[in-house]
């Protein structure tokens, strides 16, 4: 997939909704019905689910689904590659000049992507992203206590200036995700990256739900070395930033 939107006989929605997804087949017609009800008659838009490797019926829902929505994508890994191969995949993908990304588990409440989508609209040239802010978290009290040490680390080391960098409530511009450096982990370190492009931040407070259905597929000690060494290469990159220069052609 190249990074150009696919060329289609419909005209090109004003923003795109790109929901990464495994095994997530419970939760699929519920949020969809979510995002439609937050959206339609707002902007035109379209939905592109990202199935990342799912073994359960993610893909006979997305089907059923996909018959009577025709503004709902899906882009299929054949493995699981991760949460930011999914958000590339679907951003890459996007139709959209803005674009908001959510998780598919129903913890994150689509009635929030509005408020996102317009702090981008409103923001102009100079706002890059509009970060949600988890208040009121359902998580158990061990994951809210890793969260709360991971963004604090983070935080002192980056000083990105954002306290929750693990929602997955977030609007931005494509062309800004396409501008940046891409890893796997990409997705945790967003507002870092973007203000290191020279773009501001919006944060927006969202309210945290519980999970409807599924079991979470991410851990915390299966990431956790690997999270401090992207930290450490995040660290560098911004460290390495220089002043874009300023071109003009000669004519």
């Amino acid at each position: 997939m190249n990074d150009h939107p696919p060329a289609t006989g419909a005209p090109a929605p004003a923003v795109s909704i790109v929901v990464p997804v495994r095994n997530e087949q419970d939760n699929i017609v519920p949020l969809i019905t979510e995002i439609a009800a937050a959206l339609d008659g707002r902007w035109a838009y379209e939905i592109i689910y990202v199935n990342d490797g799912s073994t359960d019926a993610t893909t006979e829902r997305l089907a059923q689904e996909r018959r009577s929505r025709p503004n709902l994508r899906e882009i299929r890994h054949a493995a699981s590659c991760g949460q930011s191969a999914a958000v590339r995949t679907g951003i890459r993908a996007a139709r959209g000049g803005i674009v908001a990304t959510l998780d598919g588990d129903g913890q994150n409440n689509p009635a929030f992507l509005p408020d996102l989508i317009a702090a981008i609209e409103t923001g102009g040239a100079k706002v890059g992203l509009a970060a949600g802010q988890r208040v009121g978290r359902k998580d158990t009290g061990f994951k809210k206590f890793q969260s709360r040490v991971a963004n604090g680390v983070r935080n002192a080391i980056l000083r990105d200036g954002t306290r929750d960098t693990g929602c997955g409530l977030k609007a931005l511009r494509r062309d800004v995700f396409l501008a940046l450096p891409y890893f796997d982990g990409l997705h945790r370190f967003l507002p870092a990256l973007v203000r290191r492009e020279g773009f501001e931040i919006v944060y927006v407070d969202v309210t945290d739900r519980p999970r409807r259905s599924g079991v979470s597929n991410y851990g915390f000690f299966d990431r956790l070395w690997i999270g401090i060494m992207d930290l450490g290469g995040v660290w560098w990159l911004i460290r390495r930033k220089k002043s874009t220069p300023v071109a003009t052609e000669v004519t």
